[in-house]
């Protein structure tokens, strides 16, 4: 049973979502998009706790994993906004340490876009360790990069986070995670956070992973898998006890793999991005500045996985994989086991479908099928919002 509702004409999506939460069979989940800064679609159903019954209700919010990226990348797209941030200038000149061990030439492009050819910290850290960001971003300033700026796109699975906590901490004196909850969550009023506050934890959905669940990094060779351990080390998701449903692991501020939000709250991000920066008179962004959210700056095979990534500055930007369903221009951030967060700006579409269920990548398409029925109705929408029980 789905709970919700839809405006007029999107009841196929609808039927897309509950046929995905049949598949999931108990587990819980949540759709929800912005046409045109208007709601189309806020959809519920299924268990966020299943160990003890506990529905999904319209206010549940869950652990996003990577689609975290994507609010710290708007953090940094205000500050390139305002002036505060230019995409080809050295992350040195505002952090002079970074440029140590010879890292001069790394621009922010090349952070935002993961070609800084920093993928992991080294030495890999604890749990522990990887939830204190300003340690991580100050071992990262230390280190070397593993191969020169812009030679080859690798995902930086958490260094993204902890590069961008460092540029934020220096430029503009606030952790990534205050700056998101000051300037973007409040005033979009989001259920929203990096760094998901104790006193809410007993409303959070729990993950759990299918039975074949694993992170899938393809043929790979022995060296490039064990980099790869090490790209991820510290998250709790690849090696080790499966530490994300940990109080101490979600209040923690990982801006690149620790976010919680209601679907409902990552729709009206995007949809106020894919508006124009503003939502019900709100402004995050000036509309001129938006075209960095989409355009491409680095995309390729990546160097370890060999497989498709295409971003943005910060955003992944649609692939050849379509993640982001059917649409040619698309851009947001996917999170690991199956949720997909974004928007089509050229359709002024904002979208989230976020789950407690995590799947394999290449046995999923939950997402992708939902957006697929989205994509085909939106065009033909209406406004008129009706109630389904």
């Amino acid at each position: 049973m789905t709970d919700g509702r839809v405006a007029a004409g999107y009841e196929p999506v609808r039927e897309a979502f509950l046929a995905e939460l049949r598949r999931d069979d108990g587990y819980g989940a949540a759709f929800a998009a912005i046409v045109d800064g208007e709601p189309a679609v806020d959809l519920w159903g299924g268990l966020a706790r299943p160990d003890d019954r506990t529905a999904w209700t319209s206010e549940t919010p869950v652990l996003i994993f990577s689609g975290t990226k994507g609010l710290t990348a708007t953090c940094m797209l205000m500050l390139i906004a305002s002036g505060r941030l230019d995409l080809d200038q050295h992350v040195s000149a505002y952090w002079p340490a970074f440029g140590e061990a010879e890292k001069d030439d790394i621009r922010l492009r090349h952070v935002l876009s993961h070609q800084a050819g920093l993928p992991a910290v080294e030495p890999a850290p604890t749990p522990e360790e990887a939830r204190d960001p300003t340690l991580m971003a100050n071992r990262l300033a230390a280190q070397a990069a593993l191969w020169p700026a812009g030679e080859s796109i690798t995902y930086h699975a958490l260094t993204f986070g902890w590069l961008c906590e460092g540029l934020m901490r220096h430029v503009e004196g606030r952790s990534v995670g205050q700056f998101f909850r000051e300037e973007v969550a409040r005033p979009l009023g989001l259920d929203a956070w990096i760094g998901f506050p104790k006193t809410l934890l007993a409303a959070a959905a729990t993950l759990n992973r299918s039975a074949d669940y694993q992170v899938n990094f393809g043929d790979v060779t022995p060296q490039e898998q064990a980099l790869l351990s090490r790209v991820y080390a510290g998250g709790g998701i690849v090696e080790g006890r499966f530490v994300v449903n940990d109080p101490e692991f979600l209040s923690a501020e990982m801006p690149a793999a620790n976010g919680v939000a209601t679907a409902r709250s990552m729709a009206r991000l995007y949809g106020c991005l894919a508006n124009g920066g503003e939502l019900e008179g709100v402004r995050l962004l000036p509309a001129k500045t938006l075209h960095l959210a989409w355009s491409p700056i680095g995309a390729g095979l990546d160097r370890l996985t060999h497989k498709p990534l295409a971003f943005s500055a910060g955003y992944e930007i649609q692939s050849e994989l379509q993640w982001y369903g059917p649409a040619a221009q698309a851009f947001g951030h996917s999170g690991a086991g199956g949720s997909v967060h974004g928007a089509w700006p050229h359709l002024r579409t904002g979208f989230s479908y976020a789950m407690n269920l995590m799947r394999r990548d290449d046995r999923d398409g939950r997402a992708q099928r939902i957006l697929g029925t989205l994509h085909e109705v939106v065009s033909t929408r209406s406004r008129r919002t009706v109630f389904i029980g």
